[in-house]
């Protein structure tokens, strides 16, 4: 039961955690600015929390942890490199066209992302003792 209930409050918190972030960088509130960028990565936690508890779990040489691993790479990639150049495109795509803009706020930083896995794996720990 736990690897269902831990992704959703994963996302919960990321998501609360990004909220408050954005708030005190901008000086006001921020749910426009909570998106497909910004601090912690969501992705990232929720899979790295799942990932995470069961490397907690059932131990960090088994083939679940190094499935979840590579799993988590690959979001990882995703949301620095392809994520982060769509961001990027809309930039200059919003300066040529007129018209309603598209978002920019896309991928993350490698802090963004080394946030999200912090918090991945603090409550992948948590989960595996509490839930």
């Amino acid at each position: 039961m736990k690897y269902i209930v831990l992704p959703f409050l994963a996302w919960v918190i990321s998501g609360c955690l990004k909220f408050a972030v954005n708030t005190l960088r901008s000086g006001k509130e921020a749910l426009k600015l909570i998106g497909y960028g910004g601090f912690p990565s969501t992705h990232t936690t929720i899979i790295s929390s799942v990932v995470f508890l069961a490397g907690f779990s059932k131990g960090f040489t088994t083939p679940v942890f190094s499935l979840g691993l590579g799993v988590l790479l690959v979001v990882v990639i995703d949301a620095h490199g392809l994520r982060r150049r769509v961001g990027e495109q809309a930039e200059v795509l919003n300066q040529l066209k007129t018209g309603a803009p598209l978002r920019e706020c896309m991928g993350h930083s490698w802090l963004e992302i080394g946030g999200g896995l912090a918090l991945g794996a603090v409550l992948g720990y948590f989960a595996d003792m509490w839930l």
